[in-house]
């Protein structure tokens, strides 16, 4: 996807990006390629799988969800800063938490928000498992996002104890969500959730099928969740 062809298609979603915010894609993109030489953020490297794959796909959360009003959001191992980035460039106005359990991609998004000019943005170095234990942070977010981290049952227990009651836990993920949103089913209600939308889509110029579930907080998340760090990932709540 080039640069024209991005812009299109978020216009054609009502998203106009100015003349800055458009030079901070372009400057993300080259701050990703130069830091990607040095470590792994991403194994999509060339200018038109970066602007498809990361940040149109990043933004099609805004297709199905209303950021245009104050928001804060946590994004739980954002990894090279997708969706939130790309979600904070194109609505400045959101509060953006990241944690991520690697350190070296925690530096990379310091300094991607500073060549950036972006406020409002955190980074913590954590465990999911652990962030979401801190009083400071449980319950905290109107939003919480997941893309592509892991399977819906782990997901669930690492995002929606961090998600205020009435927020929403978006996952943002690949084929075959179906089977898991299956099993996810006893994790999603323990820890205080209801699915209210799942919305199937194709990428454009065959970027493959991508999958976006909406999961209502109803009711507070039980003190014993999330577990400590691992345990989720190792015996998902069944």
């Amino acid at each position: 996807m080039d640069k024209q062809t991005f812009l299109t298609a978020l216009k054609d979603q009502g998203i106009d990006l100015d003349g800055q915010q458009v030079k901070q894609f372009e400057h993300y993109f080259e701050i990703l390629a130069e830091w990607n030489e040095k470590m792994n953020l991403t194994a999509i490297t060339d200018r038109e799988g970066v602007y498809l794959k990361h940040f149109y796909d990043s933004l099609t959360a805004a297709f199905y969800y209303d950021f245009g009003q104050p928001l804060r959001i946590c994004d739980v191992g954002a990894g090279a800063g997708f969706p939130s980035i790309p979600l904070k460039i194109a609505f400045p106005h959101l509060k953006v938490t990241i944690v991520d359990s690697l350190k070296k991609r925690i530096t990379f998004l310091n300094h991607l928000a500073h060549e950036l000019g972006l406020n409002d943005v955190a980074f913590y170095h954590d465990r999911a498992e652990n962030f979401g234990k801190n009083a400071k942070f449980r319950e905290g977010y109107d939003l919480v996002m997941g893309r592509a981290v892991a399977r819906m049952s782990v997901l669930s227990e690492l995002c929606l104890p961090l998600t205020e009651k009435g927020g929403v836990f978006m996952a943002m993920k690949g084929p075959n969500l179906e089977e898991e949103m299956q099993d996810a089913q006893t994790a999603i209600q323990t820890v205080g959730g209801e699915v209210v939308d799942v919305h199937t889509f194709e990428l454009p110029e065959s970027g493959g099928e991508r999958n976006i579930a909406l999961i209502e907080k109803r009711r507070k998340t039980p003190k014993k969740y999330p577990r400590k760090a691992g345990t989720p990932n190792k015996d998902p709540i069944q």
